[in-house]
């Protein structure tokens, strides 16, 4: 008799740290690449680029570090409030709090009669009971108590790294002017890598996310460049 093989399923689990990653890397190849484009077409002094596009990326880093911080002690204080609220009701109206756990299994197409038992057997265990609720009532997952610090600091390790990208060519070059084609050629196949990779993760088409990617990032250098040389 032949051996079943076993089954052996794979998931992705770090979204978060994608989620994290595609903001600061997305945002830090865009943002720098439009401002120094916008000065090239204003100045040809590439250290005054280079100065700028620095400046831009220590504080860009810093606001959206800052900013993906906030966001997950909002989720994390979100979460504990929620599960306080919970904790609290099942103590004060434990009837409405079983049938609110039976309307979850009936929404799967299980009768009341069939997930009575499940319901009775999960209201003598409190944390399970709360735990149940906050999942698949509420749709919160609990908080991993240090993500807040790690999306800060992933989203705005992501952000120098991409700024850096775009910048690297005005650092390496002396003439703004070929300093702007190079990192519009760099930063271009670097959006474009990016996109497809993100898609790739994301489950969206790969050469569509790379293509928007580049669009996007094309538009907004391209946009600042022509402001930069009106009003020059």
């Amino acid at each position: 008799m032949a051996r079943a093989r076993g089954h052996v399923e794979k998931h992705f689990t770090s979204g978060n740290f994608v989620r994290d990653v595609v903001i600061g890397m997305s945002d830090g190849l865009t943002v720098p690449f439009a401002l120094a484009a916008g000065l090239s077409g204003a100045v040809q002094n590439t250290r005054l680029i280079v100065v700028g596009g620095l400046a831009e990326i220590a504080a860009g880093s810093i606001a959206m570090g800052l900013g993906g911080y906030l966001a997950a002690r909002g989720d994390a204080e979100h979460y504990d409030q929620e599960k306080e609220r919970e904790e609290r009701e099942i103590i004060e109206v434990p009837e409405e709090e079983m049938a609110e756990v039976g309307r979850v299994f009936q929404a799967y197409g299980i009768t009341a009669e069939q997930s009575a038992p499940i319901v009775k057997a999960l209201s003598e265990r409190p944390e399970a009971w709360v735990d149940f609720m906050m999942r698949y009532e509420l749709g919160l997952e609990a908080p991993d108590p240090s993500r807040a610090l790690i999306s800060a600091a992933t989203i705005a390790g992501s952000y120098v790294a991409g700024g850096f990208i775009p910048l690297s060519p005005y650092i390496a070059l002396s003439s703004a002017t070929t300093g702007l084609i190079v990192s519009a050629i760099v930063t271009l196949a670097a959006l474009g890598i990016f996109g497809f990779i993100k898609g790739r993760y994301t489950g969206t088409s790969p050469w569509r996310s790379s293509s928007q990617t580049m669009v996007i990032g094309g538009l907004a250098a391209g946009a600042a460049f022509v402001l930069a040389k009106l009003i020059a």
